[in-house]
């Protein structure tokens, strides 16, 4: 049994003319928490997608645990609902926007996955949910609906739904780019005790005292490629590329951090 829990090889995906990730390779190991850094458009959250398979590369091999998807261009074939459905409930992912169901209590949003997806009683999931509630300081909230709660709220509302889905490792993209500032630095603890707990994870963030605190590695994108990876605080705060070192000036220069 391999130590990385993502094992990411020469992953390509292109929309026409545009090559949005570029031979990509990448390893997380288990318990590690990796932080994809770099500018809009560099394949950043392409990259996540691709890893619970919302968006399928062209070329190359994502392993998430024991399990590896090939990828051929139009010869790829994916595999059947249920073996695609188990992949992805191994990768726990939290978007930018909160996703929640408008029509459904906090509770309610948290319970749906393990009742529909893995079939658990209502009971237990309900139990569950709680527990998980609790875990980002919101068990009070479980009968509210989505539109009573702030956006920090509901982005940990969303960490739960994802957490109650036991995956072995958890996606977050930008997570608190959509948020308040007064509101970012709640959703970064409960990240952050996540990490402190062991939890296999890759993010996506522009919060760079964040990434340098609770981030094992660093990794640097621009124009589809990983240009720089290593250490979280030797990539951050002494990167060795030019093209790393030109995107973090602007975050040295004394834009406030919200960690």
């Amino acid at each position: 049994m391999t130590a990385s829990m993502i094992e990411v090889s020469h992953l390509g995906k292109r929309y026409g003319s545009n090559q949005v990730l570029r031979d990509v390779s990448l390893s997380v190991d288990k318990g590690q928490v990796v932080a994809l850094i770099g500018p809009s458009g560099s394949g950043k959250s392409t990259l996540l997608r691709c890893l619970n398979l919302l968006i399928v590369p062209d070329e190359g091999t994502v392993r998430v645990g024991e399990q590896s998807l090939a990828f051929q261009g139009a010869a790829t074939r994916l595999p059947k609902d249920a073996v695609l459905a188990g992949f992805r409930a191994r990768t726990g992912m939290v978007f930018q926007h909160f996703n929640l169901f408008p029509h459904m209590t906090v509770l309610g949003n948290v319970m749906e996955g393990p009742v529909t997806v893995l079939r658990q009683p209502k009971a237990q999931a309900a139990a569950k949910a709680l527990v998980l509630l609790g875990k980002v300081g919101l068990q009070d909230k479980a009968d509210a609906r989505p539109d009573q709660l702030s956006g920090g709220q509901k982005q940990r509302v969303a960490i739960a739904r994802a957490l109650a889905m036991e995956p072995q490792v958890m996606l977050f993209d930008e997570v608190t780019s959509a948020l308040d500032p007064e509101l970012v630095g709640e959703v970064l603890r409960v990240i952050k005790v996540l990490a402190e707990e062991g939890m296999t994870m890759l993010l996506v963030t522009h919060e760079m005292a964040f990434a340098r605190e609770v981030a094992d590695r660093v990794a640097f994108m621009r124009d589809g490629v990983i240009v720089e990876c290593g250490p979280a605080r030797q990539v951050i705060d002494a990167p060795a590329e030019a093209a790393t070192r030109a995107f973090l000036s602007r975050f040295h220069e004394g834009r406030p951090a919200s960690a």
